[in-house]
């Protein structure tokens, strides 16, 4: 069985519309938490955040809602704008002409 069909949190039985959690699943879902944290926490909505850092809002949208694991350079971006989001605008701001 590989890790992404290990079942780490069984579906509720009692609950017809649950379904169980895989570990790649659970993964999926604690990255999209982060993501939306750091988001939420500069008070920015998704498009402004898109626009601002450079991310296709599809893309964000997706790793928001778990539909896509975002990979851990995305990951790792999303953190250092949540410290430095100042730094961060800066740093890929287009070069004075």
């Amino acid at each position: 069985m590989l890790k992404r069909d290990t079942i780490v949190m069984p579906a509720d039985p009692d609950d017809p519309e649950d379904g169980d959690v895989t570990a790649e699943g659970l993964e999926r879902g604690l990255r999209a938490r982060t993501i939306r944290k750091i988001r939420s926490k500069l008070g920015l909505t998704q498009v402004e955040f898109a626009e601002r850092f450079c991310v296709p809002v599809g893309t964000l949208r997706d790793w928001e809602q778990a539909r896509v694991t975002p990979p851990d350079f995305a990951v790792a971006y999303i953190r250092v704008i949540g410290q430095h989001p100042d730094i961060v605008e800066q740093a890929i701001a287009p070069a004075a002409a």
